[in-house]
């Protein structure tokens, strides 16, 4: 059994999803549910004897709360934490912040599921003059406007977030170091995708949990020994 852990989660229940909104890059906290699940994953991963080297997020309330309530339960709160906007939450573009009942009210129900699930199908883009714009978001003004999304597909979010895989997260397990990463549905079908080497239809189909630790066992290459949820 290989000894380095790479453990993906998805942030618990936020308030986006308890009101049933495209929330993407909205940063919505945690519902008090979610606050429970994020703290109830810690005290597994406690129970289970898990010990990490570094902890990654998003730079969204949701991961960065889920994150602290996980390493308060572990006793784990001195490690060191990163956050990435490449492990934001897909952006839904116009989408964003818009109940999705209301949404199927008015464009119909098969084209918000191709905006939702296609593969490479992008919702309207939002104005550059939204407040739902990146650019207009302190918090992301080091990063060049032109790697900001309009709006993503969930072919363009892996293109966003599997170079931190390749050039932040995998060097760890690489070099024997686990990794504790909480992020976002979207996301964790990238990652999945790519470590599990899933076809387009695959991993679009993923049903990924609230509040529920993936567990990946890596060998030093970074090649997959066992996987699964706790």
């Amino acid at each position: 059994m290989a000894e380095t852990r790479l453990v993906l989660m998805r942030h618990g229940q936020s308030l986006g999803n308890e009101a049933n909104q495209f929330t993407g890059w909205n940063d919505l906290d945690l519902s008090p549910d979610g606050h429970e699940e994020a703290r109830r994953a810690g005290r597994l991963m406690r129970a289970h004897g898990f010990r990490f080297d570094a902890a990654h997020c998003s730079m969204l309330r949701r991961t960065i709360h889920t994150l602290h309530h996980c390493l308060d339960e572990l006793d784990q709160t001195w490690l060191p934490e990163y956050r990435s906007w490449r492990l934001n939450e897909r952006h839904y573009g116009a989408l964003q912040g818009l109940n999705r009942d209301d949404t199927i009210a008015r464009y119909g129900r098969e084209q918000v599921q191709q905006w939702r699930r296609g593969f490479d199908i992008t919702p309207p883009e939002v104005e550059l003059d939204s407040p739902h714009y990146p650019g207009n978001d302190s918090r992301y003004a080091t990063i060049p406007r032109a790697d900001l999304p309009r709006a993503e597909s969930l072919a363009t979010t892996m293109q966003r977030v599997l170079p931190y895989w390749k050039e932040t997260l995998l060097p760890s397990p690489q070099r024997g170091q686990s990794l504790l990463v909480i992020t976002h549905g979207t996301v964790m079908r990238a990652l999945i995708g790519h470590l599990n080497d899933l076809n387009p239809e695959e991993a679009r189909t993923l049903e990924i949990p609230t509040g529920t630790p993936l567990v990946y066992e890596v060998d030093a290459g970074g090649m997959v020994e066992r996987a699964g949820y706790l």
